[in-house]
């Protein structure tokens, strides 16, 4: 996605023929329009920045469009968004992940995603709220605000 060559589209023919445009490319390349896309089409401007942001994160990336797929598949798994994971496992796919390594980003993000839970809930157990300002700033990982 050239965020030049886009803006230049909506520039000279306007944003609601842009945004149908823009998902006619989405369909073709992933045989789908996901619904987030579609509601946002319904405000072609929200589509399109949206667009555009995402092109110039993965277009900019030092990772390969493929390790991008898996992450976003990961995140998307513990997130708990079954719409997501379908989506950028079709992606990931097209892009050539294997069924073992979309098995193996499914695991990582369920460990990652169980050890939140639990780490979250013992904290709560404790009697000790989570700060996110302390787990940010590296406090500790067995303080709390309160421990201070």
């Amino acid at each position: 996605m050239d965020f030049e060559k886009i803006l230049t589209r909506v520039a000279e023919r306007g944003s609601d023929v842009i945004a149908e445009e823009l998902l006619r490319e989405i369909e073709a390349e992933y045989g789908r329009v996901p619904l987030i896309f579609e509601r946002m089409a319904e405000r072609p401007e929200i589509l399109i920045s949206h667009l555009l942001y995402k092109g110039s994160v993965v277009e900019t990336s030092q990772l390969e469009p493929k390790v991008i797929e898996l992450i976003s598949l990961a995140v998307g798994a513990a997130l708990k968004c079954s719409h997501c994971v379908e989506y950028h496992m079709q992606s990931a796919m097209a892009k050539g992940a294997t069924r073992a390594e979309i098995l193996e980003v499914i695991l990582i993000a369920g460990m990652l995603a169980n050890s939140a839970v639990l780490a979250d809930a013992y904290r709560v157990v404790n009697g000790s709220v989570p700060c996110p300002s302390c787990d940010i700033n590296g406090t500790g990982l067995d303080k709390t605000c309160s421990d201070r």
